[in-house]
């Protein structure tokens, strides 16, 4: 006996749970800045998935100087891209809050210096 195929809509819906959305924009966002500072946090994502599109924050730290245009564009781009290659869940927007800058001369105890 051969049965008959089964159409798509029939066998059902793959979903994907938002947490596990945001594990992969967290790892996307790792690998999309030049570092983590050494005494920073790595960075953190939450989405929100409604009806396959996805609304993506990410908080990070970063050393500075840097270019932190550069870095977030890169961050938006980089997440954007493996949530909808991975997850295959359109991303219409990526805030990137950058939480905290980390200064080499701020770090370790080295005291501030005034301008005058």
């Amino acid at each position: 006996m051969v049965s008959e195929p089964v159409g798509a809509a029939a066998r059902g819906a793959t979903t994907i749970a938002d947490r596990v959305v945001a594990k992969i924009a967290a790892q996307a966002a790792r690998e999309a800045i030049d570092a983590v500072p050494k005494d920073g946090s790595p960075p953190h994502a939450s989405v929100v998935v409604h009806r396959d599109i996805a609304h993506v924050s990410v908080s990070l730290e970063l050393d500075y100087p840097t270019d932190i245009g550069r870095q977030c564009g890169a961050v938006r781009g980089r997440v954007r891209h493996r949530v909808e290659t991975l997850a295959g869940i359109a991303v219409h927007e990526v805030d990137v809050h950058v939480e905290r800058l980390h200064s080499a001369h701020t770090a370790h105890g080295h005291k501030r210096e005034r301008l005058k």
